[in-house]
C-alpha cells in the first residue's frame, strides 16, 4: 500500500491517510478483505506516530470502508464501490458549490464561471 504524506499540508495527517486508502478502494488497487498493515508497521514506514495511523483505521472503520478483527488485523470491508464512488462525488458537488457562491460574491455571472470551468478542465 503506496500512501505518500505530506508534512506541509494544511490537511491532517489522519485524513491524508483516509482519502487515499479510499482512492485505493475506488480504484481497485485495495479489494475486498485485503489487509492493510499494521498500526505499528504503517505508522514505521510513514515515520509518524502510531496513534494518528490509529484515527485513520478508526475513521475508515467508521465509514465502513475498513473491519477490524481484534488479534488478526484490519481489513477492505466487502462494500458497495458505487456507494463510495457516489459519497466522493457527493463532497465534490458541495466544494463545487462553494466555489460557485465565493465566484457569484466576487461578482462574477454564471456564463464566467462556466468558462473558468472549462479553461480548468481543460488544462
Amino acid at each position: 500500500m503506496n500512501i505518500i504524506i505530506n508534512h506541509t499540508s494544511m490537511v491532517p495527517i489522519y485524513e491524508q491517510i483516509v482519502e487515499q486508502v479510499k482512492a485505493l478502494v475506488v480504484k481497485g488497487e485495495l479489494k475486498p478483505e485485503d489487509i492493510l498493515p499494521s498500526v505499528r508497521t504503517l505508522a514505521k514506514d510513514l515515520k509518524i506516530s502510531a496513534l494518528t495511523v490509529k484515527k485513520a483505521y478508526d475513521f475508515l472503520e467508521e465509514e465502513g470502508i475498513t473491519v477490524t478483527v481484534h488479534g488478526k488485523g484490519t481489513y477492505v470491508a466487502a462494500m458497495n464501490k458505487e456507494r463510495m464512488l457516489e459519497e466522493q462525488k457527493k463532497e465534490i458537488e458541495a466544494e463545487f458549490e462553494k466555489t460557485i457562491e465565493k465566484g457569484k460574491g466576487y461578482g462574477l455571472h454564471p456564463e464566467e464561471l462556466r468558462e473558468l470551468f472549462e479553461i480548468i478542465l481543460e488544462e
